[in-house]
């Protein structure tokens, strides 16, 4: 396989010339360093190793400026502006901080292709005032218009400005520096008569680097390697050759010098793989998979590298990359925004982003349970608040709340949650403090939180420069542009990764490989918008403007991403290219123009083939528990101490959820009840009535008592929901809602009760919420069974005796009606209900003497107008006559049932069996 640099180097060392004294300049740092090592391989005697810049030092050291980084150019930028611009026009540093980067980046192409300044912002202000007189229905210009040229003829002098102030303070960005450079070069080559300079693998140069490079050449101080086939410089259609044929066609230095270092391998066959994979999840599995193939296949990876189209596909790659590949390195660092520390700063800028007095119980919670907070916390700080937010259903909580529940950790909870004030210097602190705090509990283990410590740095770092930067402009005005800006710092910050970066599986981005070749490639995310990343144009100059001076565009993009797909393709043998087959409308679902050339070219062997992920066989299997002894043991305490009606409904809707609730004591997850619960309304429902009753037992009633309770029901209501709901907001939204309709169906059973009495009946109250139980003769148990219920209300109607269940949800007659006894113990969405109130009615019998037949049924609030529903049994599911009234003959047969059932659950060879629901 041909290796770029390794030939270079063969050349150079079968001259005269003395590598050591040669200076390699390289499109990045990385190249270096393989450049050395590939020096070590060739040569077999001691020597110095030659220096190795990127072009960016070199430039750097042409314009002997120093580089200021975005966020501080920003501030820089921003107090130009604010000289420029009328103050009644000035906008705040948000608002600002959204333009002005593309305009800066505007500036800076200007720059690094040394464009005349003002050849542009004429240009520029010559189309927008064509554009206002359009936009004007008359001559005369609305002050909008007159804003908005305004502000095109005000880029000259924010250009100018900032670049003098810079210069002042011997700064400058990226293309400030590069002209410079240009401007520098004269002394540079006066300086360094016996300097020797290599140029090693360039492909898009901008004007700066041609003007430069093409000048060193000239002199003789400098030469430059192009890593350039055959194949693309004679195809004039193929974009990959577009800029090195310019180079070639333009550069005076190549009208009396042979252009020399062009290969021929990308006519040699290859094998390609092109495989498409379903989402991002599934190219990353796949690539898994290929590695441990490859692996197994050449006991090793050292030349192979897995080159990332879309960045973002780092962590799900590393998570599938096989446990038996040991070496590796990144090119890439890990992004600080995916590190556990960053959602918690994000969390605290979202609480105090607005000023407020109480914050939301998720966003408290959150906070509380973050890895890195709740350590923190001395006697349990954070699960004390957590559970008291969750028994006292508390949605909101102030600070001093919080410090009221845990005192011990008032310092710690000042951090998280005292009121930043809308106060960057506030916050600042605040975040600050917290990252010592961290770091005193990291240090305490240092050897197992390297990493955590590492991360903290970073972020240490990040808050240092937000506090520098602010102190020293005074620009950032409230916590939403502090929010801002710590998002853009972090926007580019990475964890470098430690590794040996000769060996191994080498694991990069598209640009980490230039100058670099591998025998073995595998490129992901190769479809359109990836590679290439299309037309994108983040620009104030418009594509025409860019054309007529001579700026890049999407064209000179796609070319460049060309030239690096197809440089790796021409070194390698065998070529793994895979794409993302599923439509999407940002990014995905077309594979990549460079495969479609690829095919029709039919240079290479080109095998396809689509990936699909391993569904495994999910399918699910109905849960089946053996009664074991302990489980026996745990079901007879259970029918010692009582089994209720709503146990024995669970039993019968799904014995495994018994076995779960009762045998298991798993109880449901309680989260904190933002909105009333139809639990807690049928609580609140029943325990009002409860008190309402409560006075009038064993009297009849009467239709000025009860218009007299009427007046009493608001307060009885607010009271009980005060008591259940505890500090749960009743006063809007939803809950107000609920808390209007439980004082309604007070108001409107009240009224049924009325209108029942003025239609001439007479009801007495005998008992209300009266708990009761029984014991049950089992034939073969040696001991007790007991049942057990709650009866609402028992009362007489025109001395019928009434066993009532009130529900709060909808219930019809016919959920209390049956046909055959069997089926009440057989369907619960159908004869629940039934069984619930005859239970009732059973162990009424058996506590009270003397038992007359009476009626059992439901009242159903939302069913008021049907009255109370009393159970029935009917002849036929047909047939409309029914018996309501409830003898001991009806009692016995359901006490026949209820025996069987309870029986099954305690039989030890009848298994708990999970039923489809």
């Amino acid at each position: 396989m041909a290796r770029f640099i390794h030939d270079v180097l063969k050349d150079l060392l079968s001259s005269s010339i003395d590598i050591s004294s040669l200076t390699f300049i390289l499109p990045n740092k990385r190249a270096g360093l393989f450049l050395k090592h590939e020096l070590s391989q060739l040569v077999s005697k001691t020597l110095f190793a030659p220096e190795t810049l990127s072009i960016e030092e070199l430039v750097q050291e042409l314009s002997q400026l120093n580089k200021i980084n975005n966020t501080e150019l920003l501030f820089e930028f921003y107090g130009i502006y604010l000289g420029v611009t009328p103050k009644d026009h000035h906008e705040a540093f948000d608002v600002f901080s959204k333009w002005s980067q593309m305009l800066l980046q505007d500036f800076n192409e200007i720059d690094r292709h040394l464009v005349e300044p003002n050849k542009v912002f004429n240009y520029l202000k010559a189309i927008k005032e064509i554009e206002g007189h359009h936009w004007s229905i008359d001559s005369h210009q609305t002050e909008l218009t007159k804003n908005h040229l305004k502000f095109w003829e005000s880029l000259p002098d924010y250009y100018y400005q900032l670049s003098s102030k810079l210069l002042e303070n011997g700064q400058g960005y990226q293309g400030m520096l590069y002209r410079e450079a240009v401007e520098n070069l004269e002394a540079y080559i006066q300086n360094n008569p016996d300097k020797k300079l290599i140029f090693l693998g360039f492909n898009a140069l901008n004007n700066a680097e041609s003007t430069i490079i093409q000048e060193l050449i000239q002199v003789g101080i400098a030469e430059i390697y192009w890593d350039v086939d055959s194949h693309f410089l004679k195809n004039i259609k193929h974009n990959v050759g577009h800029f090195i044929r310019k180079y070639k066609a333009n550069w005076s230095y190549y009208k009396s010098n042979a252009f020399n270092w062009v290969a021929n391998n990308y006519q040699e066959r290859k094998n390609i793989t092109i495989v498409g994979a379903s989402k991002n999840v599934a190219q990353a599995k796949y690539i898994g998979e290929l590695l441990a193939t490859i692996n197994k296949r050449q006991k090793s990876l050292a030349n192979t590298a897995v080159v990332l189209g879309d960045e973002t596909l780092l962590m799900p790659i590393l998570n599938s990359i096989p446990k038996e590949i040991e070496k590796l390195n990144i090119t890439m660092g890990f992004p600080l925004k995916s590190a556990p520390l960053a959602s918690l700063f994000e969390q605290l800028f979202g609480i105090h982003n607005n000023s407020k007095a109480a914050y939301y119980y998720k966003e408290i919670l959150a906070i509380l349970t973050h890895q890195n907070v709740k350590p923190l916390f001395i006697n349990n700080g954070a699960d004390k608040i957590i559970s008291n937010i969750k028994i006292n259903n508390i949605a909101s909580l102030t600070f001093y709340k919080m410090v009221k529940i845990s005192p011990e950790n008032e310092e710690l909870l000042s951090l998280l949650f005292e009121n930043w004030e809308d106060a960057p210097d506030i916050a600042l602190s605040k975040c600050d403090q917290l990252i010592y705090r961290i770091k005193e509990f990291l240090d305490i283990d240092k050897s197992n939180n390297r990493l955590s410590l590492e991360y903290l740095f970073k972020f240490y770092s990040i808050f240092n420069t937000l506090n520098l930067l602010n102190t020293k402009y005074k620009y950032i005005p409230n916590i939403k542009v502090l929010h801002t800006l710590y998002r853009e710092l972090m926007q580019n910050e990475t964890l470098d990764f430690q590794g040996e970066p000769l060996e191994g599986l080498q694991i990069m981005g598209m640009l980490e490989s230039r100058v670099l070749d591998f025998e073995t490639l595998i490129i992901s995310s190769v479809n359109e918008g990836i590679l290439p990343s299309g037309k994108n144009q983040n620009s104030f100059i418009p594509f025409d403007v860019k054309l007529e001076n001579s700026l890049p565009t999407y064209r000179e993009k796609d070319a460049i991403y060309a030239y690096h797909f197809y440089r790796l393709i021409q070194h390698a043998k065998n070529i793994y290219l895979i794409y993302n087959t599923e439509a999407d409308a940002l990014n995905g679902g077309e594979k990549s123009r460079f495969i479609s050339q690829l095919e029709i070219e039919g240079v290479h062997n080109i095998t396809h083939y689509i990936t699909s992920a391993d569904i495994p066989d999910v399918t699910y299997k109905l849960k089946t528990i053996k009664k074991s002894e302990s489980i026996l043991n745990k079901i007879k305490n259970q029918a010692e101490t009582g089994f209720s009606p709503s146990a024995l409904l669970k039993y019968i809707r799904n014995p495994i959820d018994f076995y779960y609730k009762y045998i298991l004591n798993i109880n449901e997850h309680e989260d904190i009840e933002e909105t009333v619960a139809a639990k807690t309304l049928g609580t609140v429902v029943h325990e009002s009535l409860k008190e309402i009753y409560h006075p009038l037992i064993n009297q009849y009633l009467k239709i000025d008592d009860l218009n007299k309770i009427k007046s009493t029901v608001d307060r009885i209501v607010k009271k009980y929901f005060l008591k259940i709901y505890k500090e749960g907001a009743l006063t809007k939204g939803k809950n107000l809602i609920i808390f209007e309709i439980a004082k309604r169906y007070m108001t409107n059973f009240l009224d049924k009760e009325i209108e029942s009495l003025l239609a001439g009946n007479t009801i007495k109250v005998l008992e209300v919420e009266v708990d009761l139980n029984t014991t049950v003769n089992l034939e073969g148990l040696d001991f007790p069974v007991k049942i057990k219920g709650q009866i609402d209300r028992i009362d007489e109607y025109n001395g019928v005796t009434r066993v009532i269940d009130y529900k709060t949800g909808f219930v019809k007659q016919s959920h209390v009606n049956i046909v055959e006894w069997p089926e009440i113990i057989s369907d619960y969405e159908k004869y629940g209900k039934g069984f619930q109130v005859l239970m009732y009615t059973y162990i009424l019998s058996k506590n009270r003497s003397g038992y007359k037949p009476s009626e059992a049924g439901i009242i159903s609030f939302k069913n008021l107008n049907n009255g109370f529903l009393p159970f029935g049994i009917k002849e036929s599911v047909q047939g409309k006559k029914r018996n309501t009234l409830i003898t001991n003959h009806e009692l016995d047969l359901f006490s026949l049932e209820l025996k069987k059932l309870i029986l099954e659950i305690l039989n030890p060879k009848i298994d708990f069996i999970e039923k489809e629901v």
